[in-house]
């Protein structure tokens, strides 16, 4: 079934419509929810509730663009707020001074995406939030800080510090055991 008539066929009400749209991205957008969350699940939640505006908002979408990006849109807002309600603050973290660490070039591609992903779960809230917005998500730095409410050099600041926290990490895993 194309994607057109689905959306057409959950607006009528269909749930068995509903249900398929949800398991054809459910999957993808719990994905999302992940990288903002801070437990599966959070993210559970971010995902359910991201779903209930997703059908709440269904008739705001227009067939323009593409649609799994809508419903993304939707989901990061979802973890925007979500976190915004848990939100600590963001510049109390512990890792104010970090070394300057180089790390070799092609470590990253050595990991799998799973083992990538565990480590920006384990960045702390403040980092991992504006770390997703901007580097996965493509955000720049003023539309992070009108988002969160924070100043464009905070959003930078903590990007910095998020990926100097992710070299330190990187570093870390990727030392070679002596036996």
């Amino acid at each position: 079934m194309n994607e057109e008539t689905l959306i057409k066929a959950c607006l009528r009400g269909s749930a068995q419509h509903q249900q398929i749209l949800y398991e054809r991205y459910a999957g993808k957008m719990y994905a999302v929810c992940l990288r903002y969350a801070r437990s599966s699940a959070d993210a559970a939640d971010m995902l359910q509730e991201g779903f209930v505006k997703v059908f709440t908002k269904l008739d705001q979408y227009h067939f323009q663009g593409s649609f799994e990006g809508w419903i993304r849109k939707i989901m990061v807002n979802t973890a925007l707020r979500t976190y915004q309600r848990q939100r600590f603050d963001m510049e109390q973290s512990g890792y104010e001074i970090l070394p300057d660490k180089a790390i070799e070039p092609d470590a990253i591609s050595r990991m799998s995406e799973e083992e990538l992903l565990k480590l920006i779960a384990q960045l702390p809230d403040g980092y991992r939030v504006i770390f997703n917005l901007v580097a996965i998500e493509g955000y720049s730095h003023a539309e992070v800080a009108q988002t969160l409410g924070i100043q464009e050099s905070t959003s930078r600041s903590q990007l910095t510090k998020a990926r100097k926290w992710l070299a330190d990490q990187l570093d870390t895993a990727l030392k070679p055991v002596k036996n």
